[in-house]
Order: C-alpha cells, then sequence, then structure tokens
C-alpha cells in the first residue's frame, strides 16, 4: 500500500471529503479534511463567493504539508483531503515529505456543477467551480499521482482507488 500520507486532491465538488472520510475508514487510517486547516480569513473569503490566491492558500498548504509531516515522523498513516490544484501546490505538500502519494478525483465540469446543486451548508460556491478547473493544473504524469474517476457510487469510486493503490 501506498506511503505515510494519501492525498485525496480535486476541484470543489469532486467528493474529496466523502470519499476521503470513506477512504481513510475501509484503510483504518486518520483523516484530515483539509478544509478544517483553512486559516480563518480564507474561510470568509470563500464565503463571501470569492475564489483564493496564491497568496492566501501559502498558510493552508503549509498546513496540509505539515501534518503530512506530522503523519510521517509518528511512523502514522492518514488520508487528507487537499484540492492541490497545481502542481506547485502539490510540490509544497511533498517538501520534506517522503511518503506522500495523491490520488486525482477526476469529473468533468457538468458532473460537478451538478453535484455542487446539491450541496448545502459548504463555504464553496457553485460560482467558483469555473475558477477551479481554470486552477487546475492536472497531475497527468506525476509520480506517486494516481487518477480516479467519480464516476459512479461513492463505494465504486472508493474500490478503484483501493485498487490503484494495492496494485501500485
Amino acid at each position: 500500500m501506498s506511503g505515510s500520507s494519501i492525498v485525496v486532491m480535486g476541484v470543489c465538488g469532486c467528493g474529496k471529503s466523502t470519499i476521503g472520510a470513506r477512504l481513510a475508514n475501509r484503510l483504518g487510517r486518520k483523516f484530515i479534511d483539509g478544509d478544517d486547516l483553512h486559516p480563518r480569513a480564507n474561510i470568509q473569503k470563500m464565503a463571501a463567493g470569492q475564489p483564493l490566491d496564491d497568496t492566501d492558500r501559502q498558510p493552508w498548504l503549509e498546513r496540509i504539508r505539515d501534518a503530512a509531516y506530522s503523519l510521517e515522523s509518528k511512523n502514522e498513516h492518514g488520508v487528507l483531503v487537499c484540492s492541490a490544484l497545481k502542481k506547485a501546490y502539490r510540490e509544497q505538500i511533498r517538501e520534506g515529505n517522503h511518503n506522500v502519494t495523491f490520488v486525482f478525483l477526476d469529473g468533468d465540469m457538468d458532473l460537478i456543477l451538478t453535484r455542487m446543486r446539491q450541496r448545502q451548508g459548504h463555504f464553496m460556491k457553485e460560482n467558483m467551480v469555473k475558477s477551479q478547473f481554470d486552477t487546475l493544473e492536472r497531475p497527468d504524469h506525476e509520480p506517486q499521482t494516481f487518477i480516479v474517476s467519480i464516476e459512479g457510487s461513492i463505494e465504486q469510486v472508493v474500490e478503484r482507488i483501493v485498487a490503484a493503490l494495492e496494485a501500485a
């Protein structure tokens, strides 16, 4: 199985938190939702419908990287959720961490928009979906990265992830 940290990544509405929690449960790992690691200013900005810029994301990415480091340093295993849309963000999370695997939850904009319309009580608004896709740098050829379709049920997606991790 993969390293101490599996980072479930993708655009808003792709199911990162739900799938990440189910994956952690299935694998018997800690679950850390990156949304819980956002500084207050970021949450307030997103709640106001404003996308984050790279300056806003820096302290958040540091917290994600440090959470992965904490797991590794304690010889623990976890599933973290983080959009990690740009290659530079993923590289920042990998920095100083030797056992990080990324799982990219891949879906098209129509499917994501359908899911976003069904969500309630989340700070990410539907109008921010386009900015997420505009920012996304697909991790198609990055090491220790798996691309998994979000088509089908949550259980099917989790099974595809587990199969990919076991095959590696």
